[in-house]
């Protein structure tokens, strides 16, 4: 159990800190270099470090430096939409080594869908679909928290209770499904503005609204696993649902949803192919119209995360998806001052630093996370 444990600290402290030499990983763990040294050659013949340079030093031979080798595992992630399918590939150390999308119109059958996205994400990696330790797949809807599986999703009906087992099946390698929105959550703490912290609440704000919760450094599901669905938060003003599986029929989402926001943007003269488009006009503009729109839009959306800020008091709130991207920190600011207006807390609100697809990224954060996992614990 101990050399497990110094193997697993070693190869962790690799990732994070590397390369190493064996004096260092020594000073690092508190090993002896005796023992660091036969600790790295249990690990080079699992073929998990290599030597990957040397340091050169004062008086004597260089010291060799190890690294882990990013080829020892790999993950897949996916990001599922109506209208596109995304899928990336990436080493052990994180790098992405392959990124692929595809039309998934036509397909009835979620796992000759996901089958045909990997396996062309695995080719243009160079690797076989067996090779991955990991694989985990963002969707739209509302996931089992007990079971992994798919409750429903409104927007993709075919993915439902019984899918994430046809996918095991079919595909033989560990599969997770996760809320889309859940992963953006995941992304923006592993590579965004919320590095390290432990309570913040990711808003989506786009066609559709969602939120990513984060307390104590993990993932909020709920008991259901509908937590974050905040289109349905009931809001003055707005119609309640006669029927909770029409889709786009919460009131909040009645309020700051796709048609609203390109709505409230004609009547401000703001146009745009798309609400992100509206949205980045309107903030490059400058015109009165445009600053009309975008504080009446900053307004609404106030409306949920004040109603969130008054239950979780998270001390951060990140602006992602096509609106909340799109109105950068023009949009965040005014939905700052708009909430500290009608709420008693005053959470800090800014615009998401993730890079690309944040859905996508925090599909290969979850996998790696679990990847790590069983490698690493796997290691004697």
């Amino acid at each position: 159990m101990l050399r497990q444990l110094n193997d697993r600290a070693a190869l962790e402290l690799l990732l994070s800190s590397g390369p190493l030499t064996r004096a260092e990983l020594g000073e690092h763990t508190g090993l002896s270099k005796v023992t660091a040294g036969q600790l790295l050659s249990r690990l080079e013949e699992r073929d998990l470090v290599a030597v990957v340079g040397e340091q050169a030093g004062g008086r004597g031979p260089n010291a060799a430096l190890y690294g882990v080798v990013p080829s020892c595992a790999y993950v897949a992630g996916l990001d599922v939409l109506p209208d596109r399918i995304s899928a990336g590939i990436a080493d052990i150390t994180g790098e992405l080594v392959a990124e692929v999308s595809a039309d998934p119109s036509g397909y009835e059958d979620p796992v000759r869908l996901v089958r045909g996205v990997v396996e062309k994400a695995c080719a243009s990696a160079g690797i076989d679909l067996a090779r991955l330790r990991a694989f985990v797949i963002g969707t739209r809807g509302v996931v089992d928290p007990r079971t992994g599986d798919m409750r429903f999703s409104l927007d993709l009906p075919s993915w439902h209770d019984g899918v994430l087992a046809a996918l095991r099946r079919d595909l033989h390698v560990p599969v997770t499904i996760e809320n889309d929105v859940n992963l953006a959550a995941l992304a923006e703490r592993s590579h965004g503005a919320a590095r390290d912290v432990d309570d913040f609440v990711l808003v989506w704000a786009g066609i559709g609204q969602g939120l990513g919760v984060m307390l104590g450094g993990r993932l909020h599901r709920g008991f259901t696993g509908g937590a974050g669905e905040i289109g349905w938060l009931p809001v003055p003003g707005e119609p309640l649902p006669t029927d909770v599986h029409e889709p786009q029929s919460g009131s909040f989402q009645r309020l700051v949803g796709g048609d609203a926001v390109t709505s409230l943007a004609g009547a401000y003269g703001v146009g745009g192919r798309s609400v992100g488009e509206r949205v980045r006009t309107a903030v490059a503009d400058g015109s009165d119209g445009s600053e009309g729109f975008l504080d009446e839009l900053a307004g609404r959306l106030a409306v949920g995360v004040a109603a969130v800020a008054v239950v979780l008091d998270p001390g951060l709130i990140v602006l992602s998806g096509d609106v909340g991207r799109a109105g950068g920190e023009a949009l965040a600011t005014r939905v700052e001052e708009a909430v500290a207006r009608i709420c008693p807390s005053r959470p800090r609100v800014v615009v998401t630093e993730v890079d690309g697809n944040p859905v996508l990224r925090g599909a290969l954060v979850s996998a790696l996370q679990q990847a790590r996992e069983a490698v690493f614990s796997d290691t004697v």
